[in-house]
Parts: C-alpha cells; structure tokens; sequence
C-alpha cells in the first residue's frame, strides 16, 4: 500500500515524494519537448525513477497521473536488484571475476589489486569514507584501459577514427556515439565479462560509419565481434545486477542533475 504525500506543488518543483511502505521515494520530474502523454520510468537501482511530462503539462496533472500509477511503480521497483554497497567484506565483479574488498586504513595509497588465499582482493587504503569512492575510482581507471584497446582495435578494423572516449554512469544506456566522433562509454562494463566490454566498444565504434540500427549497422558490428548475439543477451539479463553495486537505494534520495538530464 502506498500512502501519497500532498504538498501544493510549486513552478519549480523537480520531484515529487511518494511515501510507501517502505519510506519515501523521490520520483525525479523531467519536461521534454517531445513529450505527449505523461510517462513513468523505473530507471535503475543507481537512479531515482522518472516522471516525464509535456513541456506544457501541469504539476497538478503529473502528481495526478503518478498517484493512478503508484501501485505499478512500486511492483516495478520491488523487482530491481537490490543495491549491493561497496563495503569492506563486500565482493564485486572485475572483468566478471569475483574481488573481496579488504579495506587497510593504516595503509597509503589507493587500490591494489591482489592474488590470496581468499582469492582476487582489492586491498583499499586509507579513511572508510573515502572507500567507496577509490574502489570506483579504480574501476572507472581500469574501464578506460580496456575500453582505448578495444575501441582502437574495432577502429582500425573498421577504418574509422574516434575523437575522444569519455566515461560516465548513464542508467538509461551502455554507451553512446556523437556525430563528432566522441565515444562514450558506462564505466560498469569492466565489471562485465571482457567480450561484453569489447562489444559495447564494437557497436559504438560502427556508428562511426553508420548512425542507425540498421541492417547495415549490426553487419558491421558483427563483422568485427563475433559475440555479439552472446553479449546483448548478457546485457539483456544481467545489467542490472551491474547498476546495483555501488547504488544508494531511492528511497529518501534526492534527484541529481544526471537524473533529470535527458536521456
């Protein structure tokens, strides 16, 4: 059951506070320009879900079409993977291999990855509030390694060149490509088997040829990554799991500037 919170809603409200069993939910309020109807988006365990609206739409409408629909946002939500922190003790993924976070406050320095008894560990210096934060660093450190060899290699083969790789944590998309030539890429990839990571690099680095999902499109792309078929189903079923780790849950959770972009 949820209970709706009814604060007068102002011009410049950017999220409405849904109350559930659970605790309080910000639902992030977005107008796009190409928006008709009123739309809702679970998102993902890293993001606030998203209540799009008509440039032109009224608060009073949308807070409407969101109180019709809370009990659907709710179902959905209890069907996302539940968010994993980056703790001491934890285990996350490199490159789909399993890592113990061990966290050494006495030490200095930052991550250093190592081989032990226990298995591959990720040995973490200095302050526990700065733990979640270096363990990601890393991570993000180690995607852009693997993500310049794959993407030069597939722009070789294809015959194209790429402007610049950028790193973010897009909950809407793996990776994107601009007319310009620029790459952008999930830094979550690297915690994704390597052949996911190289095809993610191979279906952005084709749009340098071919800004469509065409079928001259994905000829390209499986031209040069013979799994391709494999790694969108592994995205398909497992990308989630990905977003979850590191994720704050949405519950009392403000929108953030990444959440009310567009997508």
């Amino acid at each position: 059951m949820a209970f709706f919170e009814r604060k007068p809603p102002t011009a410049r409200a950017t999220h409405f506070d849904l109350a559930t069993e659970r605790g309080v939910v910000a639902i992030s309020l977005r107008r796009h320009p190409r928006a008709r109807n009123y739309t809702l988006r679970v998102g993902s365990p890293a993001g606030a879900p998203v209540l799009t609206m008509p440039v032109r739409g009224s608060l009073a409408e949308a807070r409407a079409f969101l109180d019709r629909n809370a009990g659907w946002l709710i179902n959905q939500m209890g069907r996302l993977p539940e968010a994993r922190p980056i703790v001491d003790g934890a285990t996350i993924p490199l490159r789909a291999v399993p890592h113990l976070i061990r966290h050494l406050s006495h030490r200095r320095g930052t991550v250093t990855p190592l081989a032990s008894s226990e298995g591959p560990v990720l040995l973490v210096a200095g302050r526990e509030e700065h733990l979640r934060r270096r363990v990601i660093d890393y991570l993000k450190k180690e995607a852009r390694r693997d993500l310049e060899r794959a993407v030069a290699r597939h722009a070789m083969m294809l015959g194209v060149r790429v402007s610049a790789i950028r790193l973010r944590d897009q909950t809407s998309r793996w990776g994107s490509c601009s007319s310009t030539g620029t790459l952008s890429f999930s830094w979550r990839l690297v915690m994704a088997p390597p052949f996911v990571l190289d095809y993610l690099a191979a279906h952005e680095v084709a749009h340098l040829h071919e800004m469509n999902h065409g079928p001259r499109f994905w000829h390209l792309v499986e031209s040069v990554c013979p799994e391709t078929k494999q790694a969108r189903a592994w995205l398909n079923r497992d990308g989630l799991h990905l977003h979850a780790i590191g994720a704050e849950s949405p519950l009392a959770a403000a929108p953030t500037e990444d959440d009310l972009a567009t997508a």
